[in-house]
């Protein structure tokens, strides 16, 4: 049941139905460009979010025939003073890091073209879901403006070649391509995009919210760390899980043969 389907800040639509939240960028005639404004409207419904508890997955979604074309580039070339650009690029490091930290997964929903700082968006996201029709780019290099932030993403996501080959060619690469190299996570046709990816978040939100939120924070925590390390730490987080009401539940419900009910603690 949608509970919500409202204008923020004329950038985004967000949607609430039942314990998932879409977040729909909705400036098509910019591109769905990361614009100050952009970015500050995405990163106040992300730090609401946040702070809700009976929201257990989010949906980042685009209107027009583009998802993301990275940063306005009309605003980056109105802005005179270091200062200025500095700012614009720490807020968009802001946004993604703000995804990065989401108590909930967070799911790219693709179709069109994501390039630059809207490639470093899919990059940052959980999971990734796009048509068989999107495509990816890291094209700065073609203007004189390495992306040198999505490359923070890039690099995290895929093997160091394939993110340097988009990164110094700025060559589009098929939906096909992304999947392969491990940008996105799922492919389905153009008319299965938005099922494909409600459905997909329906079975992450019926999962105990604290227990992905543990695993979420654990993965992103342990990955940077060197192996015996990773082990000590996930070892600690397994046992921190473990005296959780929502492990006895689930481990009894296994053993009982019978579905556990979440209290999400």
């Amino acid at each position: 049941m949608i509970q919500k389907d409202e204008f923020t800040g004329n950038c985004i639509v967000r949607e609430d139905s039942n314990s998932v939240v879409t977040l729909t960028m909705d400036q098509p005639k910019k591109r769905n460009a990361l614009s100050s404004k952009m970015m500050d409207a995405l990163l106040t419904e992300l730090n609401d979010i946040a702070a809700s508890p009976n929201i257990r997955a989010v949906i980042l979604a685009a209107n027009g025939p583009v998802f993301c074309a990275g940063h306005d580039l009309k605003e980056l070339k109105g802005i005179s003073h270091c200062d200025g650009h500095a700012a614009l690029f720490a807020q968009c490091s802001e946004l993604m890091m703000r995804i990065v930290t989401l108590p909930q997964p967070v799911i790219a929903q693709i179709h069109g073209m994501a390039t630059a700082a809207g490639c470093q968006l899919v990059a940052s996201c959980d999971l990734a879901v796009a048509s068989d029709t999107a495509k990816f780019a890291t094209p700065g290099v073609n203007i004189g403006l390495f992306c040198s932030t999505p490359m923070v993403a890039l690099s995290r996501n895929i093997a160091r070649k394939h993110a340097m080959r988009m990164l110094l060619t700025g060559d589009p690469i098929s939906a096909e391509q992304a999947w392969q190299m491990g940008l996105i996570s799922d492919i389905v046709s153009e008319d299965e995009l938005e099922t494909a990816t409600r459905d997909l978040a329906a079975r992450i939100a019926e999962k105990s919210g604290s227990t992905v939120k543990i695993g979420k924070e654990a993965f992103y925590r342990q990955i940077e760390m060197p192996l015996a390390s990773a082990y000590d730490y996930a070892s600690s987080v397994m046992t921190t899980n473990m005296q959780t009401s929502d492990a006895g539940e689930g481990i009894g419900a296994f053993v009982e043969k019978r579905h556990p009910t979440w209290r999400h603690e």
